[in-house]
């Protein structure tokens, strides 16, 4: 495979600073793709996607018409990050999961974020994941998001930005792990010559951080992932983190709270647990304080997490902070409590619940992304300029009737 003729355009290239140019970290990738055989990339995609299918790394599309196991999407050129551009996102990262756990707190406690007239109560308060239910709890270490998903993009000049924050239960970082090693297998050499930092060390990562809120002691602390079951769209990712980190891997039916504490069922009796690293909804956590119909959930979790008996990662509660309408105001977030302006800027965004904002998103759809506010995975969404007439009537409609739940 050559790239003589390849031209990437008015667009960012992250391989391609010019026509013929690769950037810095991209010369041996260069080098030894164009070694290879003709059609040789082609025969090692495919493999590779063999390969997620035959490990079972796939994920679930609900209502697609052609079936719902599809495999992660694998693209068989890396992408390379120096560790300059690393350096900066992992800075950029850290400040913003900060002031968002800061941000959860506040607002769950003494709200001086909306006292002081930065954020309006209204925005706050109808929230979907606003849980009124988690005022004045106090989370282990005072943390609520202890694993944070934000979506970064680039734009023509190659400038990070944070497209959206997803802080209930983020998935999707077992396709990294599986990336890489796939990776490995299909690029061997380039591995084994450039200095990669390793990423297999997550599970790990995983199971010291639930021990480290953990209300008994690590050496004597039970860890479990609840997760909604086999027919979740990441459950391959829930039974692989559990089994990688040691983790029990256990519904909302194998668990019971007695006395206050958190037990689960076993062969040999009930066995307590002391964190459980949540892979549902907090509205489906405790159908005796959320949702009355959760099947999902365990009785009395809320009480035993209230109390101190059992950890819970992420906090119920998170789900606040990443309403995409709040998603706009992180900028003044992270200028509030830390007095820094965000190191990674936001995608400029418009507030359809703003009438000024709202007239530009309705007169412009067919240039713009919109979002409906507490979706994620590409859900409730129109890109405008991939859309149909009849399909930006429709979400003109769904804006005007409800513009609090959209954004631009």
């Amino acid at each position: 495979m050559k790239f003589t003729n390849y031209d990437p355009g008015v667009f960012y290239d992250e391989m391609f600073a010019e026509p013929g140019a690769p950037r810095l970290g991209y010369s041996l990738l260069q080098e030894r793709i164009e070694s290879l055989p003709k059609g040789e990339i082609q025969a090692r995609q495919a493999a590779a996607e063999q390969a997620f299918f035959d490990l079972g790394i796939t994920f679930t599309v609900y209502g697609h018409s052609e079936g719902t196991e599809k495999i992660f999407p694998f693209d068989i050129i890396p992408r390379i990050i120096e560790k300059e551009d690393w350096t900066h996102l992992e800075k950029g990262l850290k400040q913003r999961v900060f002031a968002l756990n800061t941000f959860i707190d506040d607002i769950y406690h003494d709200q001086r974020i909306i006292t002081d007239g930065v954020i309006p109560r209204e925005l706050v308060e109808s929230a979907e994941g606003y849980f009124p239910v988690c005022a004045g709890i106090n989370p282990p270490l005072g943390v609520w998001c202890h694993v944070t998903g934000s979506d970064l993009v680039r734009d023509e000049t190659g400038s990070f930005f944070v497209l959206e924050d997803n802080l209930r239960s983020p998935s999707g970082v077992s396709y990294v792990l599986a990336n890489r090693r796939i990776l490995k297998r299909t690029f061997p050499i380039v591995f084994s010559e450039m200095n990669i930092r390793p990423v297999d060390d997550y599970p790990t990562m995983l199971l010291d951080m639930l021990q480290e809120i953990s209300p008994v002691e690590a050496s004597l602390s039970t860890a479990a992932l609840l997760t909604p079951g086999m027919y979740n769209s990441a459950y391959y990712e829930h039974s692989f983190l559990a089994q990688q980190a040691g983790l029990e891997l256990l519904e909302g039916r194998d668990m019971i709270v007695q006395d206050g504490q958190v037990m689960m069922k076993t062969t040999k009796g009930l066995q307590r647990v002391d964190v459980i690293y949540r892979r549902i909804g907090e509205d489906f956590l405790d159908p005796q304080v959320f949702r009355p119909d959760s099947l999902l959930g365990v009785p009395g979790l809320m009480e035993a997490y209230r109390s101190g008996k059992v950890a819970l990662a992420n906090g119920p509660g998170t789900g606040v902070a990443d309403d995409k309408v709040i998603y706009a105001y992180i900028p003044e977030i992270i200028k509030y409590y830390l007095g820094e302006d965000a190191i990674i800027p936001n995608v400029p965004t418009y507030l359809c619940w703003e009438k000024k904002q709202l007239d530009h998103v309705l007169a412009n759809l067919e240039t713009l992304v919109v979002k409906a506010a507490n979706e994620s995975g590409g859900y409730g969404m129109l890109v405008g300029p991939a859309s149909t007439k009849e399909q930006r009537q429709d979400f003109k409609q769904r804006i005007i009737s409800k513009p609090r739940n959209y954004i631009a």
